[in-house]
């Protein structure tokens, strides 16, 4: 469900949030959270995107060399 953590592991983080910043300032960190984790994963997405073409454009000019292809 929540990779590694169990649900006992998860409801004790929730409640420690909620004691540490309180119901009001929850929501708000949670939404936070969450856009910071949409940054991360586009980030890393778009670099991933941009090695993937990279190789693909070094890979067209540059083919392999095989040397037991003509025999």
């Amino acid at each position: 469900m929540f990779g590694p953590l169990g649900f006992q592991e998860v409801l004790f983080i929730l409640v420690l949030a909620l004691l540490i910043f309180g119901p009001k300032r929850l929501p708000e960190l949670g939404r936070t959270i969450g856009k910071g984790m949409a940054q991360f994963r586009k980030a890393s997405n778009d670099l991933k995107r941009s090695i993937e073409t990279e190789i693909a454009l070094e890979e067209r000019q540059n083919p392999p060399h095989r040397p037991n292809a003509f025999i």
